[in-house]
């Protein structure tokens, strides 16, 4: 062998252990980037589903149950109004409280808002509770710059695709219970990524009979409207 053809088949084993290296350090990566993504990407879905149940709760506190749609959460949201009871005074005050029971003696037809007004008008010395209705929206999320109720229906990361939710009313031990979940399979939510991993993924937790994605609450045992990843 010249010294030319010693030249190339040096460099081009070079090259092709540099290559091999490469496929390596990339097939060891993978996964570690991989999981890196999944976080992340968790991350996000996890609050979005975080919304959906406050949601979903206060809408339930309203209606006596839970609602199907995200549409109707997000009409909820913008147009509905939320019950609040307001205390007034401590029930551990027992001055208080026989103060405020006099009145009602003396008056058994008088109303919270009666006594709110009371209480208005220097009479600190009361203890009740009243209920008020506020907006929905001056109540959930304030503060929460970046909280976008429009979002609430997509799941992040599929390119618009939507989120999977039920609503039923079950018997359970006799009573009629409201439930609900909402889904974010896998396969939408890392759409884009390593396609193989994601499919290894879904199998290992077919195979432990948990749910191929994210999900918070369920139809079909009640949970307190928990998520899986709690």
């Amino acid at each position: 062998m010249n010294k030319t053809v010693k030249t190339i088949v040096e460099i081009a084993l070079f090259f092709l252990c540099c290559f091999l290296v490469y496929l390596i350090y990339s097939s060891i990566m993978e996964p570690v980037r991989f999981n890196k993504e999944q976080a992340q990407r968790t991350a996000v879905a996890v609050q979005r589903l975080k919304d959906i149940r406050t949601l979903q709760v206060a809408y339930k506190g309203e209606n006596g149950k839970f609602t199907s749609t995200v549409d109707s959460l997000k009409n909820f949201y913008e147009n509905g109004k939320m019950t609040i009871i307001m205390q007034v005074g401590s029930a551990d005050d027992s001055v208080a409280v026989a103060h405020t029971e006099a009145i009602k003696k003396a008056n058994r037809k008088i109303t919270p808002e009666q006594l709110y007004q009371l209480y208005q008008n220097g009479d600190k010395n009361l203890v009740f509770s009243i209920e008020s209705k506020i907006d929905v929206k001056d109540t959930l999320f304030r503060g929460r710059e970046n909280f976008c109720v429009d979002s609430l229906k997509y799941i992040p990361f599929s390119g618009g695709q939507l989120v999977e939710m039920e609503a039923e009313t079950r018997t359970v031990s006799g009573v009629l219970v409201p439930l609900f979940e909402a889904r974010m399979p896998f396969k939408k939510l890392l759409k884009g990524m390593d396609e193989q991993l994601r499919i290894n993924q879904d199998c290992e937790r077919r195979d432990q009979g948990r749910y191929e994605g994210l999900q918070v609450g369920s139809i079909t045992t009640p949970n307190n409207n928990a998520g899986n990843w709690e």
